[in-house]
């Protein structure tokens, strides 16, 4: 009877072990899996996110780019319809064509702007880099720029300050600077308001380097901005930043220009209304 109690005692004592096992052995896949679960929903949560952003941006963009295109023909259209339909006498002819041209070129910067965008974000192989005078360039700009905006040389100034012997020849591509910087004054012209102070500044504190700054007093550019912005189609929420137009690739643009041109682009403001300065840094060919 004992020998028959100890054997039952036992495979009694075995039967709980297992058990214990058992539950130990789910607690303990609960523990592992439950982690990887909450893991998985979150992961999707945010790529869910991203992709109703990246949507909306599209989106906009589209607007955006629609906009931008429908403006000036719409424009062009009514002037035309009005010069075939009416005797228009000829100072009021010539007003007509100068407006037809601003809308044109317009369209053109349109069209340019995402054609450019889509060739950078290809990563196309370019011809092999030539030195480009990158002070002549600037210059250019900006006087583009006081042309296609109206405003006296006043409103848009520069300033050149180098080293000695150094020079502002860049090794790289003369149209993607020269979009590079239009699109840094253009922005910093359309964000400043109705009060017109663009201040651009090129200096070579040494021989190594060029470092162009461009300063408004416009709306600024929050902290929490100031990395989003070069995204392609990004452009800043919020009432102030959706009076100005545009496609959202300005900025894009920029900072891929200047990456090809092993360069380095930044932002620095004090705040909403407090105006912005970007500052855009690029290697330059050492003087022979």
């Amino acid at each position: 009877m004992a020998s028959a109690s100890s054997r039952a005692s036992g495979a009694l004592n075995v039967g709980w072990i297992i058990l214990n096992w058992r539950e130990a052995g789910l607690l303990i896949a609960g523990l592992i899996v439950f982690p990887l679960i909450i893991t998985g929903v979150v992961l999707n949560t945010i790529f869910l996110v991203r992709e109703i952003r990246r949507n909306e941006q599209h989106e906009a963009f589209i607007n955006a780019v629609t906009h931008e295109l429908k403006t000036p023909v719409a424009s062009m259209k009514l002037y035309l319809q009005t010069l075939q339909n009416r005797a228009v006498d000829e100072a009021k002819r010539q007003e007509f064509y100068g407006v037809m041209l601003q809308d044109s070129d317009r369209l053109q910067g349109t069209i340019e702007q995402v054609l450019r965008a889509g060739q950078l974000g290809a990563r196309l192989r370019r011809a092999s880099p030539m030195p480009v005078d990158f002070g002549a360039v600037v210059e250019e700009c900006l006087t583009l720029a006081r042309t296609r905006h109206h405003l006296p040389a006043d409103a848009v100034t520069a300033t050149v300050r180098h080293v000695d012997g150094a020079s502002f020849q860049v090794l790289g591509d003369e149209e993607d600077l020269k979009a590079m910087v239009s699109n840094l004054v253009d922005n910093a012209i359309k964000y400043s308001g109705a009060d017109v102070h663009v201040a651009v500044e090129l200096e070579q504190a040494d021989p190594a380097t060029a470092t162009l700054r461009v300063r408004d007093r416009g709306i600024g550019i929050s902290p929490s901005e100031r990395k989003r912005i070069f995204k392609r189609f990004y452009r800043i929420p919020g009432a102030m930043h959706s009076r100005v137009k545009g496609t959202g690739l300005g900025l894009f643009i920029v900072r891929s220009v200047v990456a090809r041109h092993g360069g380095k682009v930044f932002v620095e403001s004090d705040g909403a209304g407090q105006g912005s300065t970007f500052i855009v840094q690029l290697p330059v060919v050492a003087p022979q």
